[in-house]
Order: structure tokens, then sequence, then C-alpha cells
């Protein structure tokens, strides 16, 4: 017996996603993302782990999450810990994974009722 829907009303979902994009719900996006659980989708600046700051994940919290799950792109790569300064001093759990795990942690998380924020790598077409 389900306990609990796939989806919530008003959460974002991901519903796909490939090389080249990602998509919240039915809307296409071939940018890297920050996906809060709730909201707007906002673009987040970098394409590589090698191009973020401290600053990307300042961003990420200004959405005042609980949880962090960081899509480090096609591959699993981990950022230094003093990258993450602000979410670490928050208490604000932070899981690395390749980006379409990340998705699918996000998409989980959700459905749980968390408040979770996707910030995930989409590197631009070779």
């Amino acid at each position: 017996m389900k306990f609990q829907p796939d989806v919530l009303a008003g959460t974002n979902v991901i519903t796909r996603h490939d090389a080249d994009a990602l998509w919240v719900g039915s809307t296409r996006f071939g940018h890297s993302l920050m996906v809060p659980w709730t909201g707007s989708v906002l673009r987040w600046a970098a394409t590589r782990p090698e191009e973020l700051t401290a600053g990307h994940f300042e961003a990420v919290l200004a959405l005042k999450p609980e949880l962090v799950i960081f899509g480090s792109g096609p591959r699993l790569k981990f950022v230094a810990p003093a990258l993450l300064r602000a979410l670490i001093e928050r208490r604000i759990g932070v899981e690395t994974m390749d980006t379409g795990a990340a998705c699918r942690t996000f998409n989980v998380l959700v459905s749980e009722g968390r408040s979770a924020v996707a910030a995930l790598l989409l590197s631009p077409p070779a």
C-alpha cells in the first residue's frame, strides 16, 4: 500500500535529463540550474566544477534549503569544502553526486516533503 504521492502539489520535479538539457516539469533548460523544492527555477552560472566559487553556493543558500543536492556533471567530482563553507556553517546538508543521480535523489526528497535544492551542472555541448 502506497502512503505518499509521487509528486506533491506545488513542488518542482525534474522530469528528464540528458547530456545537454534538463527538464523541470515540462520546461526544458539547456544550462546549469538551481532547482528549489518550490518556486522558480534559477540559472546557475557555472558549467564545470572547476568554475565554481563560494559565491555559487552562497546563491544556493539564499533559497533557504535544509539540504542541497549538488550534481557535478556527467561524473562525480567533489569540490573543496571551503566552497561549501556558507552551507556547512549553517548546518545545511550537502550531498555530491553526478547530475543524473542528483536529479533522481532530488525528486525523492521533494516527494517526501523535504526543502531541498538541486544545484545541477550542465556542461554546454562540445
